[in-house]
């Protein structure tokens, strides 16, 4: 009796051809979505206390670059030296293309003396 509907395969796709994640362009944007949020928070609460109570002192209008985007910088200051760290334990390409090239050789020596 013959099947009818949808054949039975199963797809499965290699490990090399899925997609790698792209983490410093992604966390660049979560970055940028917390900075905006953390800046358009604060706009508003200091909006609402303007409004309420008004700015008596000098001080505390220059306090107010330093606390909207002080955090942000140094949260992205922190995400670099993160970075930059943690590629320090990655191995060096240059040190395993020799390897690859210094064993190459040894390679091809056993397969000829081997009968």
């Amino acid at each position: 009796m013959p099947h009818f509907g949808m054949p039975r395969r199963i797809v499965e796709t290699p490990v090399s051809s899925k997609t790698q994640v792209n983490w410093r362009r992604g966390f660049f944007r979560v970055w940028l979505l917390v900075s905006g949020a953390w800046i358009m928070s604060w706009v508003l609460w200091l909006m609402i206390y303007g409004i309420s109570r008004g700015f008596r002192d000098l001080h505390e209008v220059f306090a107010i670059p330093v606390l909207l985007f002080g955090p942000p910088v140094a949260l992205m200051l922190f995400g670099l030296v993160a970075g930059w760290a943690f590629r320090g334990f990655k191995p060096d390409e240059e040190d395993e293309t020799k390897k690859k090239q210094e064993q190459a050789p040894l390679r091809q020596e056993s397969k000829k003396t081997m009968p």
